[in-house]
């Protein structure tokens, strides 16, 4: 069925109505109207700056004088008055050692010498009495010769047991092990019972103070790192995040590489004395010189998870950039390694980030 005329040309108007209230109703401005926000700020530069390249390399925290004492003496171990961990003084008596073995030997080096100076003594005579006799035509020379080596033998032989018993002295004086330096017991290796022998270790002793990081660096990496003893290097320990970075020193390099391991061993000194021996740490070698980007570290914003650096560009608009950072740099600056070429403003101490294309007005 169709719709009558007067009908549609209500409908009509109405609609012309509407469409000419809404037109009216529209009172926002242009975009190009809108006045932009302004953000006041510092700026400065993303500095191009050149960095040395380091490699890490892990080592082991280790006491700077290290001794592994033992005894020259075999016989039975009959008192360890000292633990593990306990601070000894010099001189102090670590091991006691049974010294009935050891005065037997005494004994014996000592009974040797008394036959020793005996024929000594006969012999001296015989030699005078030698000298005499040719003296009146009554002895051959050949006899005097004779007298005389007996004589230099004899002493020799003399000489020889007063060394032996001086040899079996001292090692009677091992009967009481003491310790070389003031330290700490690091390792206790024998108990009361057990047999000491020449060579064996009974005891760790490391000294109380001072502390060195040990480092095995490829031959590689010292083509590149060229390291050498007074170099400084940056340390950290594991165990001891509250220290930050320690600048260490290397006091000792090996001159050549190990054949097994085809590396050189470094000893890093370290400005703390008292870590714990056998912790691990990590020396960062440096290398060669690299061109890094940095900002300084009130540049960074973090927002969701993000890293944000705020830039003025050219048309002197604030634009927000994610950036991956990298590590620390001197000055409170932070390394940036993508997000920014280099040698853009950017945007200090701000608490947030600003919309994007405001404008920026830089303060001092």
């Amino acid at each position: 069925m169709s719709t009558p005329k007067p009908i549609r040309s209500s409908l009509l108007i109405l609609l012309t109505t509407i469409t000419g209230v809404v037109a009216c109703g529209d009172t926002h401005p242009p975009a190009s109207q809108v006045t932009a926000a302004t953000v006041k700020a510092r700026t400065t530069l993303a500095e191009i700056l050149e960095v040395p390249q380091e490699i890490e390399i892990h080592g082991t925290v280790e006491a700077t004088q290290i001794a592994a004492v033992s005894a020259r003496v075999m016989a039975m171990v009959t008192s360890v008055p000292v633990k593990s961990g306990q601070l000894v003084k010099k001189g102090q008596l670590l091991v006691e050692i049974d010294p009935q073995a050891s005065k037997g030997q005494v004994s014996q080096a000592q009974g040797g010498l008394s036959q020793a100076r005996a024929v000594l003594a006969l012999a001296e005579r015989n030699y005078e009495r030698f000298k005499a006799l040719a003296e009146v035509k009554a002895a051959s020379e050949l006899e005097v010769d004779m007298a005389k080596m007996q004589y230099e033998q004899a002493t020799g032989a003399v000489e020889q047991a007063e060394g032996a018993v001086a040899a079996s002295s001292a090692v009677a004086g091992d009967a009481h092990v003491v310790a070389p330096f003031d330290g700490r017991v690091a390792q206790k290796m024998v108990e009361v019972g057990d047999l000491a022998a020449p060579g064996r270790p009974l005891m760790m002793l490391e000294s109380e103070i001072g502390r060195r990081l040990s480092v095995s660096v490829p031959e590689t990496l010292m083509a590149t790192a060229n390291l050498r003893p007074g170099d400084s290097v940056t340390v950290t320990i594991d165990s001891r995040p509250d220290l930050g970075d320690l600048e260490g020193s290397v006091i000792e390099m090996t001159p050549g590489a190990d054949p097994a391991s085809h590396s050189f061993q470094a000893k890093i000194d370290l400005p703390v004395p008292d870590l714990p021996s056998g912790a691990a740490g990590r020396a960062r070698i440096p290398t060669q010189i690299r061109e890094a980007i940095a900002v300084p570290s009130e540049a960074i914003l973090r927002q969701g998870g993000l890293n944000m650096v705020v830039i003025q560009t050219a048309d002197g608009l604030a634009a927000s950039r994610v950036v991956t950072i990298g590590r620390d740099l001197p000055e409170a600056k932070v390394e940036i390694l993508s997000g920014l070429t280099g040698n853009e403003t950017v945007l200090l101490g701000l608490a947030t980030t600003p919309p994007s294309g405001a404008r920026v007005e830089a303060s001092s």
